[in-house]
């Protein structure tokens, strides 16, 4: 089965084909709606052929719904029908679940998105736990993702933050026992060196992770 993989992003959506090739992007926004989006990728992917899609979404999926409109892209995503719009089945799930899915190697994983906020998911002996971590509160009345993310980062400076950082992923290791930890999204390339027990990620792993969410039954709802 030839699967369109589509990761949403708040600046850009990018999208490729389970079978491989070089991915295409459109420009996002806050003015994206979930029609919109829908349009931009079939317009700029009509040479292609699919039987099947997944939908990485920067937000909560529950049961293979949107369970929160995005904070950086317009409303309306809640209860849009992409199977409809796509004329073929869809598979909806976190962004962050997503790249987790395609960086996991077995056991006890737990993946942390270094980004806009702090992305997060734990797999635990192949079974996918997404996780809003981000906003677990931290210091002086703030959340994680506010002293983790790009937030974080330009008021810190670069040393505190990567300070940050590491004390971040040490209090979630010690509260989650997770046998490693992939270390994911575009500011991961802004650390000298990677916190012990932590493995650098790959934004390519999200396609693999679109990809391998229709290999199980068990993920047929999306997560």
């Amino acid at each position: 089965m030839k699967i369109l993989i589509v990761d949403v992003g708040g600046t850009s959506i990018k999208f490729t084909l389970s079978e491989g090739g070089e991915p295409r992007k459109v420009e996002s926004g806050m003015d994206q709606t979930a029609a919109e989006m829908v349009r931009e990728v079939q317009e700029a992917s009509t040479d292609w052929t699919y039987d099947a899609v997944t939908i990485g979404y920067p937000g909560p999926v529950i049961g293979g719904h949107i369970a929160k409109e995005p904070v950086n892209l317009a409303h309306g995503w809640m209860g849009f029908d992409f199977a409809a719009a796509f004329g073929k089945p869809v598979r909806l799930i976190n962004d962050a679940a997503m790249q987790a899915l395609g960086s996991y190697e077995g056991g006890r994983m737990l993946f942390l998105g270094l980004g806009t906020g702090l992305g997060s998911c734990a797999i635990y002996d192949s079974v996918i736990c997404p996780m809003e971590l981000g906003h677990l509160p931290y210091r002086k009345g703030h959340s994680f993702e506010m002293y983790v993310g790009n937030a974080g980062m330009k008021s810190l400076g670069r040393r505190k933050w990567q300070a940050v950082v590491y004390d971040v992923v040490a209090r979630l290791q010690a509260a989650l026992l997770p046998e490693y930890v992939v270390l994911g999204g575009g500011n991961v390339k802004k650390l000298d060196e990677l916190p012990p027990g932590c493995r650098r990620g790959h934004n390519e792993n999200a396609f693999l992770g679109g990809k391998r969410l229709w290999d199980t039954p068990g993920n047929s709802r999306g997560n």
